[in-house]
């Protein structure tokens, strides 16, 4: 089985450089179930192509497969040694493992920016025809062809196989490619050959954390990438979800005056967002921030690009995303200075705690409908009565405006406790800025509808 990855990268021989394979060696790799080799078929500066071709060996491929009944054939008669599957898969996780993870000391900036790729798999196994690969692709920002594989050109009445060849163009993060090619190969076969137990889950979010989150198709995707295996999937579906701090920016209304903007001109809700509460702050005039319920961070990178920002702090209850959130940062390779800017820690945002004082401005972005409403006064206790910074900021989905996302049925994030409508949440702010010492000054965020309102609702609390 075969896969290419090209680029036209000037110059473009740099591939090498990324994949961490030299373009003028062949260099061969021992699988457990036959042999994968790298090979540059072209290597010039306009143009280069490295090539992972995976020859299986059936016999110990048969070996491994101990659940097979002795009677079936399936074991010795089957496709995996040329249609690709987990096998190739596996083997591109273990030969471009430096690769995926993003990781190039000698041309850094490289590899964290995106490049124009052409990804050739000739014969891929995917089961929903090509109509399934667009779905699954396109999201990614890839242009798919997908050719369906007639079944016998020679009995074209019998019509086409499952199998198609496919061909991907994009300007991506070459690392994002290659861990979107791991989990999304043997989702399409809908098969593996190993099984799968508890340690895929982890696999699963350590390929696909940063960009499943938000894929329309995620949770297809993990039930297939986890062999429809409920127990697993509703894990990885929660941990995903609490990664999903970002995900809601996807649901953009059908406007007819953004609709007929070209593409690249609508601005995500998210960053709208951001924007708005960069701007608070700003007018806040805030140099010590803390983010509470920071997630994944990506909020926390927006505060640290303005150097007015002299304290940034991020606190989350989940670690995983606290994991993830110090990549998005890349604290490893921060300087003194810009590290001494920055703390992450971990917390909950309903229990005391002393690392949460001394800040001049406090954010909740989309966190407090992730709180049971129980357990809200013991969040604005503290915050407002303990914590209690110079300034809240807090922002919430307008349950009203729901109406206009198409497709949408109940809330916009399966995790959210609730949603409030305006009033609920103009009577919440006025209750609690009046019961801790606080002014509230009620805003929207995002096309403001006559009759809905704004899809997001943001309060600016000021303490008196």
């Amino acid at each position: 089985m075969l896969l290419t990855v090209s680029t036209t990268h000037t110059p473009a021989r740099d591939l090498g450089y990324l994949l961490h394979k030299h373009p003028d060696r062949v260099q061969q790799f021992t699988q457990s179930f036959g042999t994968a080799t790298v090979f540059y078929p072209e290597a010039t500066d306009e143009r280069c192509t490295a090539a992972l071709l995976l020859e299986v060996d059936p016999v110990r491929l048969a070996r491994r497969r101990e659940r097979t009944p002795d009677f079936s054939l399936a074991q010795y008669v089957n496709d995996r040694a040329y249609a690709a599957s987990s096998l190739l898969g596996v083997a591109l996780a273990d030969v471009f493992s430096t690769a995926r993870s993003g990781r190039c000391d000698s041309r850094q900036e490289l590899a964290d920016g995106p490049i124009p790729l052409e990804i050739v798999v000739p014969v891929l196994p995917c089961r929903g025809g090509p109509e399934r690969a667009h779905r699954v692709f396109e999201p990614l920002g890839w242009q798919v062809v997908a050719e369906p594989i007639a079944l016998d050109e020679g009995f074209p009445e019998w019509g086409e196989s499952r199998y198609v060849s496919l061909r991907l163009t994009g300007t991506l993060r070459l690392a994002d490619t290659l861990n979107q090619l791991h989990v999304l190969l043997p989702v399409l076969d809908d098969s593996k050959h190993y099984w799968q137990g508890s340690d895929e889950v982890d696999k699963l979010l350590r390929s696909g954390g940063s960009w499943l989150v938000g894929h329309p198709e995620r949770e297809w995707i993990t039930r297939r990438y986890l062999g429809r295996r409920g127990a697993l999937a509703r894990v990885a579906l929660t941990r995903l979800a609490e990664l999903g701090d970002d995900t809601e920016e996807t649901l953009e209304p059908p406007d007819d005056e953004e609709a007929a903007q070209p593409e690249e001109a609508r601005v995500p809700l998210n960053r709208q967002r951001h924007e708005a509460v960069l701007a608070v702050l700003r007018e806040l005039q805030a140099a010590r921030v803390i983010d509470l319920g920071c997630g994944t961070g990506s909020f926390l990178r927006a505060l640290m690009d303005d150097p007015s920002f002299t304290g940034v702090a991020g606190v989350d209850v989940s670690a995983s995303s606290l994991e993830i959130a110090a990549r998005r940062l890349r604290l490893d390779r921060m300087g003194d200075r810009q590290r001494s800017r920055v703390e992450l820690f971990q917390g909950a945002l309903t229990y005391r705690d002393r690392r949460f004082e001394g800040y001049d401005a406090a954010v909740l972005m989309e966190v407090v409908e992730h709180v049971d409403p129980p357990r809200l006064p013991a969040l604005v206790d503290v915050v407002f009565g303990h914590a209690r910074p110079g300034a809240v900021v807090v922002t919430t989905p307008n349950v009203e405006y729901n109406v206009r996302y198409e497709g949408l049925e109940g809330p916009r994030h399966p995790d959210h406790r609730f949603e409030w409508t305006r009033a609920e949440f103009a009577t919440w702010c006025h209750d609690v800025a009046s019961a801790q010492g606080y002014d509230v000054e009620l805003r929207g965020i995002g096309d403001d509808d006559p009759e809905l309102g704004s899809p997001t609702q943001l309060a600016v609390f000021r303490h008196v």
